[in-house]
Protein backbone atom coordinates (compact mmCIF):
# COMPACT_ATOMS: atom_id res chain seq x y z
CA UNK A 1 0.00 0.00 0.00
CA UNK A 2 1.58 3.87 -1.24
CA UNK A 3 2.28 6.08 2.11
CA UNK A 4 -0.94 7.95 1.08
CA UNK A 5 -3.19 5.15 0.90
CA UNK A 6 -1.93 4.49 4.13
CA UNK A 7 -2.74 7.61 5.20
CA UNK A 8 -6.04 7.33 3.98
CA UNK A 9 -6.69 3.94 5.78
CA UNK A 10 -5.71 5.17 8.79
CA UNK A 11 -7.89 8.46 8.76
CA UNK A 12 -10.93 6.13 7.46
CA UNK A 13 -10.02 3.88 10.54
CA UNK A 14 -10.12 6.99 12.89
CA UNK A 15 -13.58 8.20 11.66
CA UNK A 16 -14.62 4.54 12.16
CA UNK A 17 -13.32 4.75 15.66
CA UNK A 18 -15.02 7.98 16.21
CA UNK A 19 -18.59 6.77 14.96
CA UNK A 20 -18.13 3.69 17.19
CA UNK A 21 -17.54 6.17 20.32
CA UNK A 22 -20.88 7.84 19.53
CA UNK A 23 -22.96 4.75 18.75
CA UNK A 24 -21.58 3.47 22.13
CA UNK A 25 -22.99 6.74 23.55
CA UNK A 26 -26.25 6.77 21.46
CA UNK A 27 -26.75 3.16 22.34
CA UNK A 28 -26.69 4.96 26.22
CA UNK A 29 -29.90 6.93 25.32
CA UNK A 30 -31.78 4.10 23.61
CA UNK A 31 -31.66 1.91 26.29
CA UNK A 32 -32.59 4.10 28.57
CA UNK A 33 -36.03 5.25 26.33
CA UNK A 34 -36.76 1.59 24.59
CA UNK A 35 -39.42 -0.54 25.27
CA UNK A 36 -38.50 -3.66 27.07
CA UNK A 37 -39.38 -5.82 24.59
CA UNK A 38 -36.29 -4.08 22.18
CA UNK A 39 -34.21 -4.08 25.36
CA UNK A 40 -32.25 -6.71 24.35
CA UNK A 41 -31.91 -5.77 20.93
CA UNK A 42 -30.81 -2.72 22.43
CA UNK A 43 -27.91 -4.41 24.32
CA UNK A 44 -26.93 -6.85 21.68
CA UNK A 45 -26.40 -3.52 19.38
CA UNK A 46 -24.29 -1.38 22.47
CA UNK A 47 -22.11 -5.05 22.83
CA UNK A 48 -21.49 -5.35 19.23
CA UNK A 49 -20.47 -1.78 18.93
CA UNK A 50 -18.47 -1.54 22.18
CA UNK A 51 -16.65 -4.63 20.66
CA UNK A 52 -15.83 -3.06 17.09
CA UNK A 53 -14.75 0.28 19.20
CA UNK A 54 -12.28 -2.28 21.02
CA UNK A 55 -11.09 -3.32 17.74
CA UNK A 56 -10.76 -0.38 16.03
CA UNK A 57 -8.67 1.35 18.90
CA UNK A 58 -6.41 -1.97 18.70
CA UNK A 59 -6.06 -1.64 14.90
CA UNK A 60 -5.16 1.89 14.81
CA UNK A 61 -2.68 1.58 17.35
CA UNK A 62 -1.15 -1.15 15.67
CA UNK A 63 -0.82 1.47 12.69
CA UNK A 64 1.52 3.12 15.11
CA UNK A 65 -0.91 6.02 15.48
CA UNK A 66 -2.57 7.38 18.73
CA UNK A 67 -6.79 6.13 18.64
CA UNK A 68 -9.27 9.21 18.69
CA UNK A 69 -10.35 9.52 21.86
CA UNK A 70 -14.18 9.90 22.79
CA UNK A 71 -15.72 13.10 23.39
CA UNK A 72 -17.00 13.80 26.74
CA UNK A 73 -20.24 14.31 25.87
CA UNK A 74 -22.61 14.20 22.10
CA UNK A 75 -25.55 16.37 21.22
CA UNK A 76 -28.72 14.18 19.76
CA UNK A 77 -29.92 15.07 16.24
CA UNK A 78 -33.26 15.59 18.36
CA UNK A 79 -34.88 14.79 21.28
CA UNK A 80 -35.02 10.96 22.44
CA UNK A 81 -37.83 10.91 25.06
CA UNK A 82 -39.50 8.08 23.99
CA UNK A 83 -39.89 4.52 22.63
CA UNK A 84 -40.58 5.32 19.11
CA UNK A 85 -37.59 8.88 19.60
CA UNK A 86 -35.52 5.60 20.36
CA UNK A 87 -36.43 3.63 17.82
CA UNK A 88 -35.69 5.99 14.99
CA UNK A 89 -32.40 7.51 17.03
CA UNK A 90 -31.28 3.86 16.47
CA UNK A 91 -32.11 3.68 13.39
CA UNK A 92 -30.32 6.48 12.44
CA UNK A 93 -27.10 5.15 14.26
CA UNK A 94 -26.77 1.82 12.15
CA UNK A 95 -27.44 4.09 8.94
CA UNK A 96 -24.14 6.48 9.95
CA UNK A 97 -22.28 3.33 11.02
CA UNK A 98 -22.88 1.97 7.71
CA UNK A 99 -21.96 5.02 5.86
CA UNK A 100 -18.73 4.97 7.93
CA UNK A 101 -18.12 1.35 7.27
CA UNK A 102 -18.76 1.73 3.41
CA UNK A 103 -15.59 4.73 3.92
CA UNK A 104 -13.50 2.35 5.54
CA UNK A 105 -13.64 -0.09 3.00
CA UNK A 106 -13.28 1.97 0.08
CA UNK A 107 -9.49 3.14 2.03
CA UNK A 108 -8.47 -0.54 3.46
CA UNK A 109 -7.48 -3.48 1.85
CA UNK A 110 -7.00 -7.21 2.22
CA UNK A 111 -8.34 -8.55 5.67
CA UNK A 112 -9.07 -4.77 7.51
CA UNK A 113 -11.45 -4.68 4.31
CA UNK A 114 -13.33 -7.61 4.99
CA UNK A 115 -13.89 -6.98 8.49
CA UNK A 116 -15.26 -3.48 7.46
CA UNK A 117 -17.40 -5.16 5.01
CA UNK A 118 -18.56 -7.46 7.63
CA UNK A 119 -19.37 -4.28 10.00
CA UNK A 120 -21.18 -2.62 7.38
CA UNK A 121 -23.61 -5.61 6.88
CA UNK A 122 -24.07 -5.77 10.29
CA UNK A 123 -24.97 -2.27 10.57
CA UNK A 124 -27.72 -2.56 7.65
CA UNK A 125 -28.92 -5.61 9.32
CA UNK A 126 -29.50 -3.50 12.86
CA UNK A 127 -30.86 -0.43 10.69
CA UNK A 128 -33.50 -3.36 9.22
CA UNK A 129 -34.29 -5.03 12.35
CA UNK A 130 -34.83 -1.23 13.91
CA UNK A 131 -37.18 0.95 10.67
CA UNK A 132 -38.53 -2.24 9.84
CA UNK A 133 -37.59 -1.84 6.31
CA UNK A 134 -34.49 -1.26 4.28
CA UNK A 135 -32.58 1.04 2.32
CA UNK A 136 -31.10 0.38 -1.66
CA UNK A 137 -27.29 0.45 -1.19
CA UNK A 138 -26.69 1.04 3.01
CA UNK A 139 -24.01 3.12 3.74
CA UNK A 140 -23.87 5.12 0.57
CA UNK A 141 -26.65 7.85 0.83
CA UNK A 142 -26.05 9.49 -2.84
CA UNK A 143 -27.53 6.07 -4.06
CA UNK A 144 -29.91 5.44 -1.05
CA UNK A 145 -33.73 5.07 -2.71
CA UNK A 146 -35.11 7.78 0.15
CA UNK A 147 -33.05 10.38 1.80
CA UNK A 148 -33.89 10.10 5.18
CA UNK A 149 -31.66 11.57 7.72
CA UNK A 150 -29.47 9.23 9.70
CA UNK A 151 -28.51 10.72 12.89
CA UNK A 152 -25.57 10.33 14.61
CA UNK A 153 -24.76 12.12 18.06
CA UNK A 154 -22.25 14.69 17.44
CA UNK A 155 -19.56 15.78 19.63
Amino acid sequence: MSESGKKEQLKALQAALAAEHAAVYGYGVVGGRISQEQRSQARAAYDAHRARRDALAREVRDLGSEPVAASPAYALPFPVSDAPAAVRFAAGLEDRMAAVYSDLVRAAEGELRGTAAEALREAAVRAVRWRGESVAFPGLAERAATTSASPMPSA
